[in-house]
């Protein structure tokens, strides 16, 4: 049984006239006489009563005619779905995103994305780095929103930036160091470096290394928190220094002050990471929708 044997009975049942509904549906009348004979056969009883003039349902007939309009309207709604689906409209799509880089621009994107497109459930993951690039090679995520992979980590990925961000150092309102308006790298190095855990984020932690190693330093690492929330509690407590993007600025308030370095070093390229080989309408659309969004979000 096929989906065109439902729609023929269905047509002839609600003309009770096989030329009609050949008419309607612009096939042949023997053409649907056949489908009809064999919708029959292969369900072994009549559907129709028939006379020289008109058809008429059987009780059986009239049962299986509520039934068959339920498949056909299901089959009708999956096709719309899975059409909205393919075009995009329509769906879920998993992000990954690294928050304390995110903190600005993700409500922003969010708000631009769903505006668009309302029947797309976004469904947001707070990862590391190498988490979002684990996620993205096995396909459990679609985009990551984070910072620019080295170029070795780059391969098979596509990279458009977003936004971009001073580093900047994060010191409790009493330190000694919180009155000045630039602070040194020399200045740091003395000091309880609080920092983002080397395990999930080894690159970071690299990173962290040359910056002091080009001042003959090494970094002097107190603490290792999962994210930026526990950096800013623990800077706020006074327990050490932390180097952190300015993106946080909108979210430290008075707890803590974010004050320049100087010189300023090279900002941090924040931006949405997918496969190349991914050609999904909605992870393209997500996209298109983080880089028109025109974030206002430069170096300070």
């Amino acid at each position: 049984m096929e989906l065109r044997h439902l729609r023929y009975f269905a047509a002839v049942a609600e003309e009770e006239n096989v030329s009609r509904a050949a008419l309607k549906l612009h096939v042949s009348q023997p053409g649907i006489s056949r489908q009809i004979r064999d919708l029959e056969a292969e369900i072994g009883f009549p559907l129709f009563e028939r006379s020289a003039k008109a058809l008429r349902l059987t009780a059986a007939g009239k049962v299986f005619l509520t039934e068959a309009w339920e498949v056909l309207l299901h089959a009708t709604a999956a096709v719309k779905k899975a059409r909205e689906v393919a075009k995009g409209r329509s769906g879920e799509i998993h992000v990954g995103y690294a928050p304390s880089l995110t903190v600005q621009i993700l409500p922003l994107l969010l708000r631009a994305f769903q505006g668009e497109f309302p029947q797309v459930r976004v469904a947001l993951h707070d990862l590391s780095s190498e988490e979002m690039l684990t996620q993205l090679g096995s396909r459990k995520l679609q985009v990551a929103l984070t910072v620019r992979p080295p170029a070795k980590l780059l391969r098979g990925l596509a990279f458009v930036e977003l936004a971009r961000y001073a580093m900047v150092v994060a010191v409790a309102p009493g330190h000694r160091l919180a009155k000045l308006k630039a602070i040194t790298l020399a200045q740091v190095a003395p000091e309880p470096l609080i920092g983002l855990n080397r395990k999930d984020y080894p690159e970071y932690h690299a990173e962290t290394k040359k910056l002091f190693a080009a001042i003959g330093r090494k970094p002097n690492f107190a603490e290792e928190h999962e994210g930026g929330t526990g950096i800013v509690a623990a800077v706020e407590a006074g327990r050490g220094l932390a180097l952190v993007p300015s993106s946080l600025a909108c979210i430290v308030g008075t707890r803590v002050k974010l004050i320049p370095l100087k010189p300023a070093l090279p900002p941090i390229r924040m931006g949405a990471l997918w496969l190349k080989e991914n050609n999904a309408e909605l992870m393209k659309k997500f996209v298109a929708a983080a880089t028109s969004a025109g974030f206002d979000s430069k170096p300070v």
